[in-house]
C-alpha cells in the first residue's frame, strides 16, 4: 500500500508516495532523480548503494524508507554541503575533499564502487581525522570494487585527510 512520507534528503525534506517497506535506494532514484546511491547487489554486501543516515554509513537497498522519517539521509550529491556544516565553511566546495583525491590518484575506473567508497570514507574522515592505513582497510571492509584500485582508494583517503587537516592543498 503506498502511502505518502516525508524525508529529509540533502537537507530538503520531500513528500515521497511509496510503500514504507520500499528500499530507500528505490525512492532516491524514482522518486527524487538521484544517481549517487546506485544499485549494485541488492543485499546489502558491495556498498555502491550507501548514504548517510544521521552520519552514519547505510546500505539504502535495505533500508525501508520509512524508517529514516525523522532522520536526515546524505547522498553522494549532499556531501559537500554535509562537509561544509560539519567543518563550518561559509559555503559548501564543489566537491568534498575525498571526490577530489580520488581524482588526483586516478582510483576512479567503471564508476561501480565510487558513492559507498565515498560515502564510507566521508563517514570515517567524519570519526577520525587521521586514520592509519589499517584503520582506513577497516573501515573500508565490504566495500567492492570491480576494478581493484584499492591501492588507490587507500592513498586517496589518506590524501584527503591530510587537505582536511590543511597540510595538504
Amino acid at each position: 500500500m503506498t502511502t505518502k512520507l516525508n524525508i529529509k534528503v540533502n537537507e530538503h525534506v520531500s513528500a515521497v508516495s511509496a510503500a514504507p517497506d520500499t528500499p530507500l535506494l528505490y525512492v532516491l532514484a524514482d522518486e527524487l532523480a538521484l544517481k549517487g546511491p546506485r544499485f549494485g547487489c541488492g543485499l546489502a554486501q558491495c556498498g555502491s548503494c550507501s548514504v548517510l543516515v544521521d552520519g552514519v554509513e547505510t546500505r539504502a537497498c535495505v533500508t525501508p524508507v520509512a524508517s529514516v522519517q525523522g532522520k536526515s539521509v546524505t547522498t553522494l550529491e549532499g556531501l559537500p554541503a554535509w562537509y561544509a556544516r560539519q567543518h563550518k565553511l561559509p559555503q559548501a566546495p564543489a566537491m568534498h575533499p575525498l571526490q577530489q583525491a580520488l581524482i588526483d590518484e586516478q582510483a576512479l575506473q567503471c564508476g561501480y564502487c565510487y558513492n559507498g567508497m565515498i560515502i564510507k570514507g566521508a563517514e570515517l574522515l567524519a570519526r577520525n581525522a587521521a586514520p592509519s592505513d589499517a584503520q582506513i582497510r577497516q573501515a573500508m571492509n565490504g566495500h567492492l570494487c570491480r576494478c581493484g584500485t584499492y591501492p588507490r582508494i587507500l592513498r586517496a583517503i589518506s590524501r584527503a585527510a591530510a587537505v582536511i587537516a590543511g597540510e595538504r592543498t
